[in-house]
This record gives structure tokens, C-alpha cells and sequence, in this order.
């Protein structure tokens, strides 16, 4: 089953994403609220030049991605900490990373 991406309000009634795999965990998700569901469905889905992936390891010392846009803000982000580099990788890509 592949993964799936679901847009939703938060609280503060603001439009966000997650993608989650076929085992019910979220894979990733927006860093950001956006006023219009197209806005996030745009940030969902684009794949922007711009953008800057980075990887890096947590407090934990797991492994995590996130995605800034070309104005430096996190747009996308793993939901959780990895053991291995590699396993973070195959996450990001998942989620839009081209390597």
C-alpha cells in the first residue's frame, strides 16, 4: 500500500500536511500552518530547486531531515529519529528528496 497525504486545519484553522505510511505511522509532516489548502498542498508537492534538504543528527543522536525553502524557513520536516543515516535518507525521499 503506498503512502498516503492528508491536508487538514490545525487549531488555529491554518492548512497543514503529513504523509503517512501503510502502517499508520507519519512519515512527515508540514512545519508550518498556510491560510489556503492549495498553499499546502503546493508546499506538499513541490518540487522547488531552491530548496535545501539537510540532514542531521538530533539530541537523541538519531538521524532527522528537514526542508528550508529559499527564504531559509522549514517547510517540511521527518516526524521522527532514525538509527541510521540511510534509513533518514529513504524517509526524505519519500517525502520529495532527490538526492
Amino acid at each position: 500500500m503506498a503512502d498516503q497525504l492528508e491536508f487538514y486545519q490545525d487549531a488555529r484553522e491554518e492548512w497543514r500536511w503529513r504523509r503517512t505510511a501503510s502502517n499508520g505511522e507519519i512519515i512527515g509532516a508540514s512545519s508550518e500552518g498556510y491560510k489556503n489548502r492549495a498553499d499546502a498542498e503546493a508546499n506538499a508537492n513541490r518540487d522547488n530547486p531552491n530548496d535545501k534538504w539537510e540532514f542531521y543528527e538530533d539530541a537523541k543522536g538519531e538521524h532527522r531531515w528537514r526542508r528550508k525553502a529559499g527564504n531559509g524557513q522549514i517547510v517540511g520536516k521527518a516526524t521522527e529519529g532514525y538509527k541510521s543515516k540511510s534509513s533518514c535518507v529513504e524517509n526524505a525521499k519519500r517525502n520529495g528528496y532527490k538526492g
